[in-house]
């Protein structure tokens, strides 16, 4: 081998597609919802009058948290790292059951709930496009190594 390999990250000629751009401004936006509703809670864990403070905190950090996952991803995707497919995936995967229980309430939720999923349905289907796919530089099964005949 020599010393002249093939780069890690894919050369696009062109723009960046427009499917691989909105697939990371949805996973930024689930990580921005994230990161309001975590901070949410832990302010009205301190100023409110909670059940449970420390559930509250504990809630809001965890939520904070969490949004380190789409918008990590969210960042990858857009410097066209093929390593965030993977976490953007993930995240609309959790997403799904989350969404599914916002909608088996009987409150306000329920249009989080539609528009979570709608949010997670939409960015899988970015995701794992063929032009996505490509972008990133990921290749299917079986064509990991070598060329093809």
């Amino acid at each position: 081998m020599s010393s002249e390999q093939t780069p890690t990250t894919p050369e696009i000629t062109g723009p960046r597609p427009r499917r691989l751009t909105y697939a990371a401004l949805l996973a930024a936006l689930e990580g921005l919802a994230l990161v309001v509703g975590g901070v949410w809670i832990l302010v009205l864990g301190f100023t409110g009058h909670p059940d449970d403070r420390q559930q509250a905190v504990t809630g809001g950090i965890t939520l904070v948290v969490l949004a380190l996952l789409p918008l990590l991803a969210a960042r990858g995707l857009l410097a066209l790292r093929s390593w965030a497919r993977g976490p953007a995936v993930i995240t609309q995967l959790m997403a799904l059951p989350v969404a599914y229980n916002l909608l088996q309430a009987d409150s306000m939720a329920i249009p989080g709930g539609i528009a979570l999923a709608v949010v997670a349905v939409a960015s899988l289907v970015l995701l794992i496009n063929p032009e996505t796919t490509r972008a990133l530089g990921i290749r299917g099964p079986g064509n990991a190594g070598g060329t093809q005949k």
